[in-house]
């Protein structure tokens, strides 16, 4: 018996909402700490590094992915699942 589609739309929501409310509440407090705590501002080279670090993490994640990629269509993964078969 296929489910009634007002229960998927049901069942949706009461897994959405919830979700949706902590992401504000973890939004909320984010924002309430970064206020409380303050702190000095950021010189240039702190901009700088912070930059650098987002490009390098994201370069090499990119070359892991490329890797896995490139094994995957020469063959290289076969041999770790042939006992699967």
């Amino acid at each position: 018996m296929a489910p009634r589609p007002y229960m998927t739309l049901m069942r949706t929501v009461l897994i959405i909402a919830p979700l949706f409310a902590l992401l504000a509440l973890a939004i909320w407090f984010a924002a309430a700490a970064w206020a409380h705590i303050g702190g000095d501002a950021i010189p240039l080279y702190g901009y700088v590094a912070i930059g650098g670090g987002v490009l390098v993490s994201l370069l090499v994640g990119g070359g892991l992915m490329a890797l896995v990629f490139y094994s995957d269509r020469h063959g290289y993964d076969d041999e770790a699942n042939r006992f699967d078969k």
